[in-house]
């Protein structure tokens, strides 16, 4: 159910591979009044951190990104998108590619995400984020590979 807000800060934006792009730069930028403009209005929105706990709605969102950023950007690039779309939602599967610094050098650490966006009368938005720990090794695609199943 849409909450009572301001009018969005963000024009209409016209794909969900642009709204994954502005969050994504948002992320690095450690930019919170453009990563909560690219979510949905809605009360209902999901936000999962890797090992972290399900937070819903937009006031336990931003809060956790908000502490999130007190530490800076987070050094991240996505990609191996897979996308399934059908009317007016759409998912994305990506690999999210995480640079750490480790003594004098960096390191990188791989996160499984899956982002979930409707089309809004703001145009695309962001409803869902869920991301899961990955391995410092890039995950395999394979069919064949070992799974872990819950």
């Amino acid at each position: 159910m849409p909450s009572p807000r301001a009018p969005h800060p963000l024009p209409p934006i016209d794909s969900p591979d642009e709204v994954e792009a502005q969050f994504y730069e948002a992320l690095r930028d450690a930019d919170i009044v453009r990563l909560m403009a690219l979510w949905s209005d809605d009360d209902d929105i999901v936000c999962v951190h890797p090992g972290g706990q399900r937070l819903v709605g937009p006031a336990a969102i931003r809060t956790s990104f908000e502490a999130i950023f007190e530490r800076g950007g987070i050094p991240v690039q996505h990609d191996r998108v897979h996308r399934a779309r059908s009317g007016d939602a759409a998912l994305h599967s990506v690999v999210e590619t995480v640079s750490m610094a480790e003594g004098d050098g960096q390191r990188e650490g791989h996160v499984l995400a899956l982002n979930v966006y409707f089309k809004t009368a703001s145009g695309w938005r962001l409803v869902a984020h869920h991301a899961s720990p990955g391995t410092p090794q890039e995950p395999s695609d394979r069919a064949d590979a070992r799974t872990t199943l819950h």
